[in-house]
C-alpha cells in the first residue's frame, strides 16, 4: 500500500525555518492500494535530479527537460552543472549532474512513471545498477511529503551521502527560506541547520573543483570550469562610434589582423560588437548590425588561430543572435539583458549557448539620465534587478548552468557606484544568494576597460590613455571574485590577472592548510 506522509518539524529542531512550518497547515494525499496513480489537482513544489553518462550529455539533459515540460511537468530553476566521478562503479565515464524544481499536479507515483517514461524514450534500459545510463531522473523532493510504497520512497535515504546529489540540490535554495515547503526540505535532513549544514558537513563548497566534483558551463561542445582561472575577453568593435576604438577596424582585414594580435597576446574570448552602446549612441537596425559583423565573423571563425578560443557576438538583438550563432559563435553577450528585445530569451532558450545577462537601466539613449542614476545601495539594487532578469531569462527556459551575470559597470551607474560594484562583487553574489544559490554562483564578468569613470578618477580624457588605470581596476575585480574580464589591452590585462589568480591560489592553499 502507498503511503504519504505529512511531516512537521521535530521540536528539539532549532533550525531557523520552524517559523514557516505549521504542522496543522499540512493536508494529506493518499495513493490507492498497489496503484502508481493517484488523483491528485493541486499544484506540488518537486525537485528532480538530473544525471547522464552516457552519449552527448547534456543534449540529454536538454530532450530531458523538454519531455518533462510535454508532461505537466513545468520547471521553475534550474541548478548548477556538474561534472562529477563515478560512485560505486568506478570503470564507467563521469557523469554529469544537476537538478531542477518544478511544479506539477501529477502525484508522486504518477510523476514517477512520467519519468521512467522520458528515460526509455531516451534510451535507457534496465541494466547494472549505479552503471552507465544516457539519463536518470529521479525525485528528490514531493511537496512537504514523505512518501513510502513499494516502488517510491521520497526522500531516499542515500541521497544525504552524495555530494553529487547534495550540491545541485542546495543550488536550488536561497539563504532566505520564504516557504513551509522549502522549510519541510530541510528538515527531512535531520540537521538542525538543514540542507545548508549537510552540506557543509559533506564538504560544502571546498568540495568544488576538487578531483571528483567541478561545477562546469557547456560551450563549444565542451565543458567550462571557469573556477579554475580568470578568462580575458578580447574586445573587437566594428562600430564607427565606440567611445574607445571605434572606426579603428574598418575592414574584415584589420578586423582579422586585431583577433591575431589579441589571440597572440593571451585572449580566451573574442567579443564582436557592431553596434556602439557608448552613452547617447544611435541605435541601428538588425540588417545594418548583421552587414557589420557576418564577414568579419566568418573570416574569425575560419582563422586556424581560433583553436580553443570562444567567440562572443555583443547584441541585444534576438535576431543578430540567432545568425551569428549559426555562423559559429560560442556565446551571446547582451548588455540589456533582454529588455530591448522580449523574444531575447526564447531564442537564447533554443540556442544553447551561454548567455551574458548585464544590468542597465534604459538604453543606451537614456542609461545616464538622473532617474537611471539614481540609487540608494548600488550593490543591492543592481542584484536586485540582475537577478530579477535572470529570473525571467530561467523561466523562459535559459537553465542557470548557461547564464554568466555581469553587473554593468559604465551602464547607468556614476563613478562612485562603479567603484562600489568593482569591490563589492562579493555583496553582489550574498544579495542574489538570498533567492538562488544556482544564480549566485555563475561566472561574474566585468567590463571598466577604458571607461569615463576612470578618466575622470584619474584625468584622462582620452580613452586610450586609460590602459594603466584599467588594469587597476580588472586587478581589483579579479581579486573580488570577477571570472572573466572583458578588455581592450590583451597583453597588460593577462599579466595583472595571472597575477591576480597566482595570489587567490595561494590565499586558497592557505586557507585549506588551515582547516
Amino acid at each position: 500500500m502507498g503511503i504519504l506522509k505529512c511531516l512537521g518539524l521535530p521540536r528539539h529542531q532549532v533550525f531557523t525555518a520552524k517559523k514557516y512550518l505549521n504542522v496543522s497547515s499540512f493536508s494529506c494525499l493518499h495513493t490507492a492500494q498497489n496503484s502508481s496513480v493517484e488523483a491528485h489537482s493541486q499544484d506540488e513544489d518537486v525537485v528532480i535530479a538530473l544525471g547522464s553518462n552516457v552519449g552527448n550529455r547534456v543534449h540529454n539533459f536538454k530532450e530531458a527537460l523538454k519531455m518533462m515540460k510535454k508532461s505537466g511537468i513545468q520547471v521553475t530553476r534550474h541548478a548548477c552543472l556538474y561534472e562529477t566521478a563515478p560512485a560505486y562503479i568506478t570503470d564507467q565515464p563521469c557523469f554529469i549532474n544537476s537538478a531542477v524544481r518544478a511544479v506539477t499536479k501529477l502525484g508522486p507515483h504518477e510523476l514517477l512513471a512520467a519519468l521512467k517514461r522520458i528515460e526509455k524514450n531516451l534510451g535507457r534500459t534496465d541494466g547494472i545498477r549505479y552503471g552507465p545510463r544516457p539519463i536518470d531522473l529521479d525525485i528528490l523532493f514531493y511537496g512537504k511529503y514523505k512518501v513510502r510504497s513499494d516502488i517510491l520512497n521520497i526522500p531516499h535515504e542515500r541521497i544525504w551521502e552524495r555530494p553529487f546529489v547534495i550540491a545541485p540540490l542546495v543550488d536550488l535554495l536561497g539563504s532566505a527560506i520564504d516557504n513551509d515547503t522549502v522549510a519541510s526540505w530541510h528538515s527531512f535532513s535531520s540537521h538542525s541547520g538543514g540542507l545548508f549544514e549537510l552540506w557543509e558537513k559533506l564538504g560544502g563548497e571546498s568540495l568544488i573543483g576538487q578531483e571528483g566534483i567541478c561545477r562546469v558551463m557547456p560551450v563549444a561542445n565542451g565543458l567550462l570550469d571557469w573556477s579554475l582561472r580568470t578568462s580575458v575577453m578580447g574586445i573587437l568593435n566594428l562600430t564607427p562610434d565606440s567611445f574607445s576604438d571605434g572606426g579603428n577596424f574598418p575592414s574584415v582585414e584589420s578586423a582579422v589582423s586585431q583577433v591575431r594580435l589579441m589571440i597572440s597576446e593571451g585572449a580566451d574570448i573574442i567579443d564582436i560588437g557592431a553596434q556602439s552602446m557608448r552613452p547617447k549612441a544611435s541605435r541601428i537596425s538588425v540588417e545594418e548590425e548583421l552587414s557589420r559583423l557576418i564577414p568579419v565573423l566568418e573570416a574569425v571563425k575560419s582563422m586556424p588561430e581560433l583553436e580553443g578560443k570562444l567567440i562572443s557576438v555583443d547584441t541585444f538583438y534576438s535576431d543578430v543572435a540567432s545568425e551569428a550563432v549559426s555562423r559559429g559563435a560560442h556565446l551571446i553577450n547582451d548588455v540589456s539583458a533582454g529588455q530591448l528585445d522580449p523574444n531575447m530569451f526564447k531564442v537564447i532558450a533554443d540556442l544553447d549557448v551561454p548567455y551574458v545577462a548585464m544590468h542597465m537601466r534604459g538604453d543606451p539613449c537614456t542609461m545616464q539620465s538622473s532617474e537611471n542614476l539614481k540609487y540608494d545601495d548600488v550593490c543591492k539594487e543592481v542584484s536586485s534587478e540582475l537577478y530579477s532578469r535572470v529570473r525571467q531569462a530561467e523561466l523562459s527556459g535559459i537553465p542557470a548552468w548557461r547564464i554568466i551575470i555581469d553587473p554593468g559597470i559604465g551602464f547607468s551607474k556614476k563613478p562612485e557606484d562603479n567603484l562600489d560594484i568593482l569591490t563589492g562583487l562579493p555583496a553582489i553574489r550574498a544579495e542574489i544568494a538570498k533567492s538562488s544559490f544556482a544564480i549566485s554562483r555563475a561566472p561574474i564578468l566585468i567590463g571598466p576597460s577604458r571607461k569615463r569613470f576612470l578618466g575622470d578618477i584619474c584625468s584622462r580624457p582620452s580613452a586610450v590613455e586609460r590602459d594603466p588605470v584599467t588594469i587597476a581596476s580588472i586587478t581589483a575585480g579579479v581579486l573580488a571574485g570577477a571570472n572573466i574580464v572583458r578588455v581592450h589591452n590583451v597583453k597588460d590585462n593577462c599579466d595583472a590577472v595571472k597575477l591576480c589568480d597566482a595570489i587567490l591560489k595561494r590565499k586558497r592553499s592557505a586557507m585549506e592548510s588551515r582547516q
